[in-house]
């Protein structure tokens, strides 16, 4: 198994856009499960780094789930491989994801404190928020 996602890794950072995209529509369903398990991790990362910004929506959004509870996104903060995927969708989102996701995982951040894999999520979560803070502080100090 590792030489495959070894080998579909290499494809989704070296390929051509549509090889990317063919791979990426053919795991769309599978992310979460994916997310925690070692070596398709990291064929999860790849695909959120080198997918383009649609393909990235489509796989945040399976990310987030279908309801409030976010029972995906929570799955996977908690997930020792999971919490590494979370990191990178903050990492590679656009802003507007990022303040979504950011608000959606908030609402947890208590609770993941009390997980081995959770406290990299709150860490992470805390940093682009004093990050936030400090660009709105600029923002408001230097008006364009």
């Amino acid at each position: 198994m590792a030489n495959f996602t070894q080998f579909i890794a290499h494809v989704l950072e070296h390929g051509k856009p549509h090889e990317r995209s063919i791979i990426i529509e053919k795991l769309a369903g599978q992310i979460i499960q994916m997310s925690q398990q070692k070596f398709a991790s990291n064929v999860v990362e790849k695909c959120l780094t080198f997918g383009g910004p649609t393909e990235r929506e489509v796989l945040i959004n399976e990310m987030l789930g279908t309801t409030d509870e976010n029972e995906p996104l929570q799955a996977m903060m908690k997930d020792q491989f999971g919490n590494y995927v979370v990191q990178k969708v903050l990492e590679t989102c656009d802003d507007q994801q990022r303040e979504l996701i950011l608000s959606r995982v908030k609402v947890h951040l208590n609770a993941l404190k009390k997980y081995t894999y959770g406290k990299h999520i709150v860490a992470r979560v805390e940093k682009l928020v004093a990050a936030g803070e400090r660009r709105i502080g600029l923002q408001s100090q230097n008006p364009s």
